[in-house]
């Protein structure tokens, strides 16, 4: 069996990471806020905002760097613990079905919306949505070129759901061809990342992948070609699947997330003043790359090490949380995209129309997962396990439901 050919280290972490169940909930809700702040700040997105806030991107930019990398490092933790109670093809097989149907389904219905919305503001396409899609969104190219010229179909947001399936399959089938590779490895990687080094060795790595290959691959979210989002993202995935079990790292993360914290803040300034910087030479250069990934990282270290330190206690609010938040995730761009454009005109000032946008998106987010736990057939289409169980909603102490 594979349970039996993974070496068990020593001494292992708990297997419910409760706090590490916060870190994912918490990183989702930020992606959640971050988008709505996409529709205001100048960085390019789908649809902008008439009226630009650019007093939102100095706190975007704290934000930016590490959510995502953070992600998928966590993902990569609860990929080791399902491999620990299942064999690895059983594994695949589950994941592939948690992911490809949300993916499909999100790819059909739930993002087209979305690349309608885009080529209404920015062409002012005059057919309605069914049109656009029958017509224009089955292309399998490029389309409305050279402005905005997008691919369709696409995934847009959906893009990590795809990027964690194409990681899990990858390690997934080394596990296979080599059983206990990933406990030989745990136990060479473990003692290295258990010290000072842990807060070394990985910004190093993240700070390198930027000066190697951002220049010449530059973010794209389009799976192929994608090098240095690759390297960040799958070398963080497979870095918390190799130490899931590891007590002496999650130990030294906890122990060292306040000096993390502070070298954290202190890059992050430094490499914001020198943003303004236009021609600083090579050494100016060198150093913001190397502040930027050493602040990736670090920022990850301070994160996981407080909540590992105060996030350790169940709640109901956490179970409920923990199933919801992907359907969260699934519709909540749409949703921001459908409130904004319909706000459009409104005459409404940033602040309350932003307020609109997030209390909008926030209900929809909610309604979607009541309705959807519900009703056996549509929780394969968001992520869910296919059964009825519904899980309560949290209460508070009163013992009345929250609102």
């Amino acid at each position: 069996m594979m349970q039996q050919t993974i070496s068990q280290p020593t001494s292992v972490a708990p297997e419910r990471r409760v706090d590490l169940d916060w870190v994912r909930i918490g990183a989702f809700g930020l992606l959640i806020l971050y988008h709505v702040g996409m529709f205001y700040v100048s960085w390019d997105w789908h649809i902008k905002s008439a009226q630009p806030v650019a007093a939102l991107e100095p706190l975007m930019l704290v934000l930016n760097p590490w959510r995502l990398a953070l992600l998928f490092l966590v993902s990569g933790v609860a990929t080791r613990f399902m491999l620990r109670k299942t064999a690895a093809g059983a594994l695949l097989r589950a994941r592939s079905s948690r992911l490809l149907i949300p993916l499909a389904f999100g790819m059909l219905v739930i993002v087209p919306p979305q690349a309608y919305i885009q080529i209404v503001e920015a062409l002012g396409y005059s057919g309605g949505f069914l049109d656009f899609y029958l017509t224009h969104y089955f292309a399998f190219g490029k389309a409305f070129c050279p402005n905005p010229c997008i691919i369709l179909p696409t995934w847009n947001h959906l893009w990590f759901v795809a990027y964690l399936w194409v990681y899990t399959m990858a390690l997934g089938l080394v596990v296979m061809a080599v059983p206990g590779i990933a406990g030989w490895i745990e136990r060479w990687l473990a003692p290295l990342l258990s010290g000072a080094l842990l807060l070394v060795v990985p910004s190093l790595l993240f700070a390198v992948f930027r000066l190697t290959l951002l220049p010449h691959f530059p973010s794209t979210h389009a799976l192929f070609g994608d090098w240095y989002n690759h390297a960040l993202f799958a070398g963080v995935f497979v870095l918390g699947f190799l130490l899931a079990h590891a007590a002496s790292f999650w130990d030294a993360i906890e122990r060292q997330r306040w000096i993390a914290l502070a070298l954290a803040v202190a890059l992050f300034l430094s490499w914001i003043a020198l943003r303004g910087v236009r021609d600083g030479g090579l050494p100016l250069r060198l150093y913001a790359n190397f502040a930027y990934g050493f602040y990736q990282w670090l920022c990850i270290v301070a994160v996981l090490g407080f909540a590992r330190r105060w996030l350790t206690k169940d709640s109901a609010a956490r179970r409920y949380l923990t199933d919801a938040i992907f359907p969260y995730y699934i519709v909540h761009q749409t949703a921001i995209i459908m409130i904004a454009h319909g706000l459009r005109g409104s005459g409404l000032s940033a602040g309350v129309e932003a307020a609109v946008i997030v209390g909008g998106t926030a209900a929809t987010c909610i309604v979607t997962f009541e309705i959807v736990r519900r009703i056996g057939w549509l929780r394969p289409l968001f992520g869910l396990r296919p059964d009825t169980a519904v899980p309560a909603m949290p209460m508070h102490p009163s013992g009345q439901a929250a609102n």
